[in-house]
């Protein structure tokens, strides 16, 4: 029996995922760092088992409601865990942030500078107080009614929809109706409704001109329509649509990326006339602090805003204090460069997490475990340092901070590390050590001992000679002001520079039609789906063989089965229960929702008739149970399927089920799913590939696995540009842009650029003596 003082979280019997029975105490109030190469199961065992026995206690002391649902959602596999405190996680969500949401209302900042407005405001005489939703563009009582508080208006005008006025209107003369039958539609109705579609566009009067391109009206007109004399051509009721409404329509309905890019081309974006991009309206922009009103003092960087604040009265005084107090957290995370309107979808993982974070140490809990998912993802060496701090902070407050990293920084700073391993998926799943940091120097099977510890000279490579030049810009874009760069062709280019110094900016300059790009394949972190019907084999294509080869036995051939049989994604084979997903989705009132294993099939997928056809003593749920590693052998002599298995296996991905959802996979993991599909393609002529931070979530032992793959792709004839902060893959690319010198403001311009060791000695560069701590002793980091 544990004392009620037991200083330890105690672990027993731990069997989420590919745990294996582990056993592991770890002290609270001590910052811990779990880590082992990716897919070890320190995840599993951070976030899927102390994390979620935290979240199952929480649900089981609030109501009868949500115990019920704690049964669906499943409690983690593990025989106890004692001296647990109540957790907290901040992991990396990818969930896409909306346009309205901003710097300010991720860390909170608005509604204190809201308050200050509304409560300590300079009004204008006579004017009455406004209350703190008239200060925010989002509600009804603030937002400017002409842009409806976005701040920007659309518009479109002649020359941009009409590009050519010598062409007809049949020759195509307005450029942005949509193609196809619904281009031709709009043309015949245009004609039935008596205009002329084949005079030159700028010999129609200014009137009916004026009418085709912006009217709001509608009319619907017989048209019969004149096609191939071959084909009987029905009369149908046609409508008409303005190019102007189209395009309007398009732009702000639209789901197609790719529609709203093409409708984006016909419209000019300029400040809202009404409010000039203040997003509010005329009685809140009227009220001052310290004479500025609210849209300038959120528009303005954090390290200013914080001198801009005004000390007048007691109410004043309390307010500034509290806005000052929020913004000094964010501050030392590095992110002073950002400003409080600056729009959430812009900024990187490793920002929005970092926001995230300074909210909380704003919070006061004490006596909590944070379980965080690798904070360092995204920041420059320079920030790393700001990192750590704030976790010591967080547990001098009294908590414990619970860390699932793979920077050999963090966990050098770190007062307690948990190793999980040896490798990855069935490999792994052990703790191999748990206790101060110096002792993992002594565990010989541990990947992680050998790059914390190993300081022996990394390889000198020799730099390559580029085929030539690949010319970007002059780019004007965030805050990148006329930035040209050349790109060397046929070497490896790493990127780097601070956060927000302008890096992912300048590389996503580069598309298909720059000139001297043959083929781009630009490789990004965004999941590869965003349900659990997307998976692993689905998006590489490996189902599609997969489903051929159970067609093809000789069982699913006497009972009728095809192909078709063996997709969870239509009715037939699959479990109509869940629709084949293998989860149910568990609606949570008060929290986000979460999946549960059908009850019915139990995760299988399939119907029980589906799984009675075998291939190999297997059927095929237990075949997408297999991961890449097991399935490569069981697969060995059906060349489609080895071919896409062997370029998962190369870029590390062996510890992957074939069946797992897209929704378990990490960005890193996403990104190199996408690489792997890429790379089992067989490539034709030379390809430009383009990773932001590929190394993110990666062990250093994964590091070297995936750069044996880049180097490879360079080796074969290709070019490739990384973003990167990890100092030893930068130290081993042939050339480095390096950004800076700082973020935001500070940065957006190129500090240096050259082959590693020169940048190594740039002056006035961030990034440099960090890179000449590699290159220059020539040792690993």
């Amino acid at each position: 029996m544990h004392s009620p003082h037991d200083p330890y979280v105690r672990v027993r019997g731990a069997r989420e995922h590919n745990l294996k029975g582990v056993d592991v105490d770890v002290p609270r109030d001590v910052v811990a760092v779990f880590t082992g190469v990716s897919g070890s199961g320190k995840s599993s065992l951070a976030f899927g088992t102390v994390y979620a026995e935290a979240q199952r206690r929480y649900f089981e002391s609030v109501a009868p409601y949500a115990r019920r649902l704690i049964q669906q959602v499943g409690a983690p596999k593990v025989g106890e865990i004692t001296g647990l405190p109540p957790a907290v996680s901040l992991q990396q969500r990818r969930a896409a942030p909306t346009s309205r949401s901003s710097v300010g209302t991720v860390t909170n900042l608005s509604n204190s500078l809201r308050m200050l407005f509304s409560r300590a405001g300079d009004y204008p005489p006579g004017a009455a107080r406004l209350d703190s939703d008239a200060f925010s563009p989002n509600t009804a009582a603030g937002a400017c009614p002409e842009c409806h508080g976005l701040g920007r208006v659309h518009r479109t005008t002649e020359e941009l929809l009409v590009p050519d006025p010598s062409l007809s209107i049949r020759d195509g003369a307005i450029a942005a109706w949509p193609g196809a039958w619904q281009g031709k539609n709009l043309r015949d109705v245009l004609d039935a409704l008596g205009y002329d579609v084949d005079r030159p566009w700028r010999e129609l009067p200014a009137a009916q001109r004026e009418w085709i391109l912006f009217t709001d009206e509608q009319p619907v007109v017989t048209v019969h329509p004149v096609r191939d004399a071959d084909r009987i051509q029905r009369p149908y009721q046609g409508t008409y649509t303005s190019a102007h409404r189209y395009v309007m329509k398009t732009f702000s309905d639209s789901k197609s990326a790719t529609l709203r890019a093409k409708a984006e081309r016909f419209l000019t974006s300029a400040p809202c006339p009404v409010c000039g991009g203040g997003r509010l309206r005329p009685e809140a922009l009227a009220v001052t602090v310290g004479g500025r009103s609210i849209a300038e003092l959120a528009a303005s960087p954090l390290t200013e805003l914080a001198a801009l604040l005004p000390t007048g009265d007691e109410t004043a005084r309390v307010l500034t204090a509290d806005l000052t107090s929020r913004i000094a957290p964010v501050v030392e995370l590095g992110l002073g460069y950002l400003s409080l309107d600056r729009p959430a979808p812009t900024l990187s993982a490793g920002e929005l997490q970092r926001l995230r974070l300074a909210t909380q140490l704003r919070s006061g809990l004490f006596g909590v475990v944070y379980v965080l998912d690798e904070p360092s993802a995204g920041l420059h060496p320079a920030d790393t340092e700001a990192l750590l701090t704030v976790l010591e902070r967080l547990k001098s407050a009294g908590n414990s901070v619970f860390v699932v990293e793979h920077h050999l920084e963090v966990m050098r700073g770190a007062d307690w590390i948990v190793d999980v391993g040896p490798r990855a998926g069935e490999h792994g799943g052990r703790v191999l050590y748990s206790g101060p940091v110096a002792g993992l120097a002594e565990v010989g099977e541990s990947a992680t001992a050998r790059h914390l510890f190993d300081r022996s000279p990394a390889p000198v490579r020799e730099v390559r000679e580029p085929r030539g030049t690949l010319p970007v810009g002059p780019v004007t874009r965030h805050n990148l002001r006329e930035v040209s760069a050349g790109f060397p062709l046929g070497v490896l280019t790493a990127v780097t520079g601070v956060s927000g110094s302008g890096k992912s900016t300048l590389i996503g300059a580069i598309t298909q039609e720059t000139p001297g790009v043959e083929r781009l394949v630009s490789v990004d972190q965004k999941p590869i789906g965003r349900t659990p019907r997307s998976n692993l084999a689905t998006y590489t294509g490996l189902f599609d063989v997969v489903r051929k080869v159970f067609a093809a036995t000789d069982a699913a051939r006497e009972r009728g089965y095809g192909v078709g049989r063996f997709s969870f994604n239509v009715a037939g084979g699959r479990c109509e229960t869940c629709q084949g997903e293998g989860f149910v989705s568990v609606e949570l009132l008060f929290l986000p929702s979460t999946y549960a294993p059908c009850p019915d099939c139990g995760g299988a997928r399939y119907n029980p008739e589906t799984l009675e056809v075998g291939y190999r003593g297997r059927n095929i749920a237990e075949v997408l149970d297999l991961t890449v590693e097991a399935a490569a052998e069981f697969f060995a002599d059906t060349p489609a399927v080895a071919r896409s298995l062997a370029a998962l296996l190369d870029v590390g991905l062996g510890y992957l089920r074939l069946g797992q959802p897209a929704t378990e996979l990490s960005g890193g993991e996403a990104q190199r799913i996408k690489l792997a599909s890429e790379l089992q393609r067989g490539r034709r002529g030379h390809t430009l590939y383009l990773l932001d931070e590929p190394t993110t979530g990666l062990h250093p032992a994964d590091v070297e696995v995936l750069m044996r793959q880049l180097h490879g792709l360079v080796d074969a004839g290709h070019t490739v540009i990384v973003v990167e902060h990890d100092m030893t893959v930068v130290a081993g690319a042939d050339w480095v842009i390096d950004m800076g010198p700082g973020g935001g403001d500070a940065g957006g311009r190129v500090v240096a650029a050259g082959p590693p060791a020169e940048v190594a000695r740039a002056a006035g560069s961030a990034t440099a003596p960090y890179l000449a701590d590699v290159v220059g002793s020539g040792t690993r980091r």
